[in-house]
């Protein structure tokens, strides 16, 4: 099981860096206001949410103790960040205002992935 869910963490961590590689490659972009969502974003938010449900699974299956409060913030700051990329992924150009949001969004659940026992 040990082997399975470290599958996940990293399928987890790659997610993260794509939606984070995404928002990094448009920061240019962003302060000439030409920023756009790319599908790497999107594609790691929705890899972010399927292995992150899984981890908790597993997690829980092996009898380890899952922090659910901890776990309950995360899903909901990347639910914000997956409705602010899915409904705005189809725009050439994306408010300052919103790209912000997703990459300081993205930031916070590292830190509270990280930090956060």
């Amino acid at each position: 099981m040990d082997v399975l869910i470290n599958v996940f963490v990293a399928l987890h961590i790659i997610g993260i860096a794509s939606l984070l590689g995404g928002f990094l490659t448009q920061m240019k972009a962003m302060g000439a206001g030409t920023a756009r969502f790319v599908p790497a974003m999107l594609h790691g938010a929705l890899t972010m949410l399927v292995t992150g449900v899984a981890l908790v699974g597993l997690n829980q299956a092996d009898d380890q103790t899952v922090n659910n409060i901890k776990i309950g913030v995360k899903l909901a700051v990347l639910v914000v960040i997956l409705a602010l990329v899915y409904v705005k992924r189809d725009e050439e150009k994306v408010e300052k205002g919103a790209f912000a949001a997703v990459g300081g969004l993205t930031v916070a659940n590292i830190f509270i992935a990280t930090l956060w026992t």
